[in-house]
């Protein structure tokens, strides 16, 4: 590749050059022949002063640019540079604006060439990346970032980033390369031109397929290996004894450490099994919960030939367990095992849509952006699973073009042997091990046709969320944006979805089809009514909610309960739209059931995609059937036995309003439907008891105590010599001062911790509302400009990402709510404090906390001791496990909420927990305390 290729970085005074921001500094880095070949690197005199914030971002200074040239000086350097190349960056177009209106300004033309962005290279190129922030990617492909934010060192990095996409894009198969040719006329920079530069020399050279890959129809992917088949039962009996567990877990573990906790486990999820019993066990962080269950399991399912299903709540704990736990088991195991990962239907794509969709012309970026990325991603994958994708908004509206599910009319049967859902049932049918999620498991359990083999045994770890799991899937919703999205597949005629689509095939055999086809206006008049009637409907539930409940201005989420017999004049609006909503939507989906019949009914010749449409169609008519559904019981014919809510984010409350129901308890139902039909269930987590009981989550699960083998195993950490908990005397009780109050003393607080502790602290709310105060009060102050804060969706990026970015800064401090309260490992000396503000109850007025509690008062029983204070106490062990995750790890944990010695229910969370010195200190006292012992 002989291409010249100019690699450019700026750092300026800010982000509008027209508002008068200037450069500072300008670094050009130039590749030829895939070899960076010349550097050149200036400071720039901006003729105004540098902000602080970017002198803090760049480590340039007034001072520094004080004497170096104004950009009039090196402007003819720059556009020799430029000559006859390609301009790249990372992020092009601020970089290209803002070089630009530099240029004009010192009289200059500016730069007219192509120009290619890395950002938008890396997404297509590496779609399976989370990030693609140029210091990620750079830590990613093991490049040397040294001075991140400053122009000579960003520039090089990026220009060795380029380096590597260009032999990435050299190194795919010609046909792919075709394809993305195709495609990249959709996008920003001009891929298009260097594509056609690659293509004209690969035309020259005779081109096999790599080993590994397969081209079928067009497309290659990455050829399918077979799995093994299931193995013969082993004879070689469970290792009873702890010489022979520590043995095995040798084979696997280089640095390994007895853990007696661990053996205690594996012998009662064996004993389990082999009594044919459900299980409670609650281990404690650190006993190596994973392999616990996962080595007896192997055995005794091995021993039988019986399958063994782990379903997990989150993602990541699926992902660790195939790609790190088992791959260590294997390594203990004396005989092979099957593995396979089983997801929902709708996880997987589609190969015969995607053959399609490409196919159509569409210049939507999104859309020719993802399907570059689908391509690059079928060179690789073995599973077809959307959850390794990193897909943009409108790449996941794609997806649902290109998802697999129930073939109503038509399975592409040239696609069948390459189906990745088909492949993982097939797999499913032989495996040993089945790794999938509570949601899954539960809709599986349900489904006329199972989809899962027969099974018995089962391990749900992070078993503590599975009763709000099946309370989720045993309820139903209606939300706005998911409707609307729903709606756009089907489109008026001119937007050329499924109603274009449909019409076109309908004018085609209409001789053949003897049927009155309505005329396009017409359905075009339905459907504008449909998506009126949709508007309406979701305008006048926002509105009555917000009626409802009295919000501040600082309030950005409302929530209503609705009542289980609403009798008001807005009521009565509000289900009146609700019957006009429900009767539109019936008419629509007569007119494809007429459409579909037709063709159903007559013999009629359709290519694969005619009939791949009408299989969308029929699959899109299911969809509103299950609109009708939801829609009658939650507003037509609720079920006494559901609590419904309203949830509305009154910042745009049309377009962020969703209607929620789910039965008060589900208790028998799991009895009924699960646990009764299974022979043992071993549920498993850190936190499962409540003062060392487990009858919280046996009520809540369905279970009693009679039919449950109960195991508590403490963690091997010493916690009273690795955790201090303080409690502050010196707050004000949160209910006694106002939220302004309130966050200004904690605010103080917690700076005065960290400066002591230098960061390395995670802050847990239970209120985003007070996160979110308490976040903009510690920057406003400038006494923690030395450190990096963080902010749960103020900073932007998932819980993964600011943890990862957590533990990058030596001076971090991390403000968290919901789900940072779990599931975040952050071990050694990266964390050394956490806060807790508050105790995490839910609050009283939650629907779901209401109707719960209401159920139980009307049994006769105390709601506060039997839900709100277990829910709560479950939680605060959660949080308080974020701090202590490996035995040399140290920390304090300091909590706010005076009620842990102030009520007689307090000491009740500290029961729960691992015994650890607590003190109730002022907060210099505290701060001694710190700085002593830390």
């Amino acid at each position: 590749m002989s291409n010249r290729f100019v690699v450019v970085d700026l750092e300026t005074t800010g982000n509008a050059p027209k508002k008068g921001d200037k450069l500072i500094q300008f670094a050009a880095v130039v590749v030829e022949n895939g070899e960076i070949v010349e550097q050149f690197s200036s400071l720039v005199n901006p003729g105004r002063e540098i902000p602080l914030f970017i002198e803090e971002l760049t480590g340039l200074s007034d001072e520094m640019v004080r004497d170096a040239p104004a950009f009039e000086e090196i402007a003819p350097k720059v556009l020799t540079l430029l000559e006859d190349a390609y301009f790249v960056a990372h992020n092009v177009l601020f970089d290209l604006s803002f070089l630009q209106e530099e240029l004009v300004n010192a009289g200059y033309e500016g730069f007219l060439g192509p120009v290619l962005d890395t950002v938008e290279m890396s997404r297509f190129l590496f779609p399976t990346y989370d990030s693609y922030k140029l210091n990620e990617l750079a830590i990613r492909e093991g490049l040397n970032h040294e001075r991140p934010h400053q122009a000579d060192s960003d520039a090089y990095v990026t220009a060795e980033l380029l380096i590597i996409l260009l032999k990435r894009l050299w190194n795919l198969p010609q046909v792919t390369l075709e394809q993305l040719h195709k495609l990249s006329g959709g996008l920003k920079s001009d891929v298009a031109l260097l594509l056609d530069d690659m293509l004209l020399e690969k035309e020259r050279t005779i081109e096999e397929l790599p080993y590994g890959l397969e081209r079928h129809r067009g497309i290659v992917l990455k050829g399918f290996e077979n799995k093994k088949e299931q193995t013969s039962p082993s004879s070689i009996p469970y290792p009873q004894q702890d010489e022979e567990k520590e043995a095995m877990l040798q084979k696997a573990f280089h640095e390994y450490e007895k853990r007696s906790g661990q053996f205690k486990m594996m012998d009662s999820v064996f004993h389990a099994f082999s009594d044919q019993k459900h299980a409670l066990i609650e281990a404690g962080t650190g006993v190596g919960k994973s392999i616990g269950y996962l080595l007896p399991a192997a055995f005794f399912g091995n021993a039988r030939k019986e399958p063994i299903v782990i379903s997990t709540h989150t993602t990541q704990l699926q992902e660790q367990l195939l790609n790190k736990d088992i791959p260590y088991l294997e390594k203990m195991l004396p005989f092979e095992i099957n593995t396979v990962l089983l997801k929902g239907r709708s996880h997987y794509i589609s190969l015969a849509k995607f053959e399609q969709t490409l196919k159509e012309e569409d210049d939507n970026y999104d859309t020719c952006l993802t399907k570059m990325q689908v391509l690059i991603w079928l060179l690789e994958t073995e599973t077809g699973d959307r959850d390794e994708l990193n897909l943009s908004s409108g790449g996941l509206i794609y997806w649902n073009k290109i998802k697999n599910d129930d073939a109503a009319y038509f399975q592409h049967k040239s696609w069948m042997n390459y189906d990745f859902y088909l492949r993982a049932r097939k797999a499913a049918q032989t495996a040993d091990f089945i790794i999938t999620n509570h949601s899954f498991l539960l809709t599986d359990l349900v489904s006329d046709q199972s989809i899962l083999p027969r099974y018995d045994y089962c391990v749900l770890d992070e078993g503590h969320h599975f009763e709000k799991a099946a309370g989720k899937y045993f309820g139903s919703s209606l939300d706005y944006l998911d409707i609307r999205i729903l709606l756009s597949q089907f489109g008026l005629y001119e937007q050329k979805q499924y109603h274009y689509q449909l019409e076109q095939l309908l004018k085609e055999k209409a001789s053949e089809l003897k049927l009155e086809s309505k005329h396009s206006f017409e359905v075009n008049r339905l459907f504008g009514e449909l998506t009126y009637e949709m508007d309406e409907f979701f305008r006048t539930v926002a509105l009555f909610a917000t009626k409802k409940v009295k919000h501040s201005s600082a309030m950005s989420r409302i929530t209503y309960r609705l009542k289980e017999e609403e009798k008001s004049k807005e009521w009565s609006a509000l289900k009146a739209c609700g019957e006009r909503f429900y009767f539109i939507i019936k008419d629509l989906m007569d007119y494809l059931k007429e459409c579909l019949d037709a063709f159903a009914k007559n013999a009629i010749v359709l290519s694969n995609e005619q009939k791949l449409l009408l299989q969308e169609v029929s699959a899109f008519q299911s969809d509103l059937e299950g609109l009708r559904e939801n829609l009658k019981k939650l507003i037509l014919k609720p079920s006494e036995e559901n609590v419904a809510w309203i949830d509305v984010d009154v910042r745009a409350p049309q377009n962020s309003t969703t209607i929620y129901a789910q039965p008060v308890t589900i208790a028998e139902q799991l009895k009924q439907e699960f646990f009764y039909k299974k022979k043992s269930v071993v549920i498993t987590s850190a936190t499962l008891s409540v003062k060392n009981s487990f009858d919280y989550m046996l009520r809540e699960l369905g279970l009693n105590e009679e039919n449950c083998h109960l195991e508590q195993i403490e963690s091997p950490f010493h916690y009273k010599e690795q955790v201090q908990l303080v409690i502050p005397n010196d707050l004000p009780e949160i209910n006694s001062v106002s939220v302004d109050e309130y966050v200004a003393a904690i605010s103080e607080h917690i700076i005065s911790i960290a400066e002591v502790t230098k960061g390395r602290m995670l802050i847990l709310f239970t209120s985003y509302d007070m996160l979110r105060r308490t976040y903009h009060l510690m920057k406003e102050s400038g006494l923690l400009e030395d450190y990096v804060l963080m902010g749960q969706g103020i900073t932007g990026g998932s819980r993964t990402r600011l943890t990862r970015n957590f533990q990058r800064f030596d001076k971090a401090i991390l403000l968290g709510t919901s789900s940072f309260w779990e599931g975040i490992d952050i071990p050694g000396e990266d964390l050394s404090c956490l806060i807790i503000v508050r105790l995490p109850f839910s609050p009283p007025n939650e629907p779901l906390t209401e109707a719960k509690c209401n159920l139980i008062q009307q049994s006769g029983g105390n709601p506060f001791s039997e839900y709100s204070l277990p829910e709560a106490i479950i939680r605060f062990k959660q949080g308080f496990g974020r701090l202590i995750r490996s035995t040399q790890d140290r920390g304090f944990v300091v909590v706010f909420d005076k009620r842990l010695y102030t009520t007689s229910y307090g000491k009740a969370f500290l029961q729960s927990i691992p015994e650890v010195p607590v003190k109730k200190l002022a907060i210099n006292e505290t701060l001694d305390l710190i700085e002593k012992w830390m």
